[in-house]
């Protein structure tokens, strides 16, 4: 089964990545900008590589993505109204939510999402294994390089990633 296809993948990436940004107690990830712009970078490492360049950072040592990564893609994100985005957030989001992995937030004016205790204890058995230690990592170097406001990665990848947007909407990047 392909990774885009396979919802638990999806659900476990996303947990991970609240872990850096939505810790339980936290304010939570704020928006749905922010999350989806943070994801793209972690699906895309290619354009990772490049905005990490551009910032005169570098991945850490044990995490930078080999030639195949670089040249792949692990799960296709579409072209939307504000850059990258993937249809199924609102599913993946609510079943974690559901799962009581997960809660929502009132945060200003936007849906703020953070992790529960259940959550948090579940992304950090999956950092421990071999399969999501590297996510791990790279979400944390996520966090050390790129915890800007939605907005501000999003106005950041359309000024340094043309590639990622200058395409019609709903087109596959």
């Amino acid at each position: 089964m392909r990774a885009d296809e396979n919802l638990e993948y999806h659900l476990a990436r996303l947990l991970i990545l609240l872990h850096h940004f939505g810790k339980p107690k936290s304010k939570g990830l704020d928006g749905l900008t922010k999350l989806a712009k943070l994801d793209f970078l972690l699906r895309y490492p290619s354009f990772t590589d490049h905005l990490l360049s551009s910032r005169g950072a570098s991945w850490p040592i044990g995490c930078e993505p080999n030639a195949d990564e670089l040249n792949a893609v692990e799960s296709r994100m579409i072209r939307y109204k504000y850059g990258p985005w993937d249809h199924r957030y609102f599913s993946l989001l609510g079943r974690l939510v559901g799962y009581e992995l997960a809660e929502t937030v009132n945060g200003k004016g936007r849906i703020s999402i953070r992790l529960t205790e259940k959550g948090d204890a579940l992304a950090t058995q999956l950092a421990s294994t071999s399969d999501w230690r590297i996510t791990y990592e790279r979400s944390e170097m996520l966090r050390r390089n790129f915890n800007l406001s939605g907005n501000k990665l999003k106005q950041m990848i359309y000024e340094s990633l043309p590639d990622a947007v200058n395409r019609p909407h709903w087109e596959a990047i």
